[in-house]
């Protein structure tokens, strides 16, 4: 599974939205919809961020399958 599956899978999991997940922190919601779509890889920085805010790591966010 990629990231774009896990990350919308925690997002979801997570009770947000997009629009809430990117305001969060601190991107635009159509850039967020193109993570979870694949078109996008988010850097580092917006990854470390999506970590704290769904209680994730980044390596579940990459890895296989997001617990659900």
């Amino acid at each position: 599974m990629a990231l774009s599956d896990n990350l919308k899978k925690l997002r979801e999991r997570a009770g947000l939205t997009q629009a809430e997940l990117a305001e969060a922190i601190g991107i635009a919601q159509p850039t967020l919809a193109q993570y979870e779509s694949g078109l996008k890889v988010p850097s580092i920085i917006t990854a470390v961020r999506m970590e704290a805010v769904l209680h994730t790591t980044c390596a579940e966010m990459v890895g296989e399958k997001a617990e659900e």
